[in-house]
């Protein structure tokens, strides 16, 4: 599962729901565009910059 898919399954779940996504992958998501959050190459390069910029 890639970045995009991991953000989205994570936005969709039920208000209930357990399910958790990394801080850093939340805040790299919700400071693009709202229609660039609907790219997945987007959404993608902007997690590998994350991930790349902690190591």
């Amino acid at each position: 599962m890639d970045a995009f898919d991991c953000f989205w399954q994570w936005a969709n779940k039920p208000l209930e729901g357990h399910l958790t996504i990394p801080a850093e992958l939340y805040q790299a998501v919700m400071e693009l565009a709202p229609e660039d959050r609907r790219d997945r190459a987007v959404v993608n390069q902007a997690a590998a910059h994350v991930r790349d910029s902690e190591r």
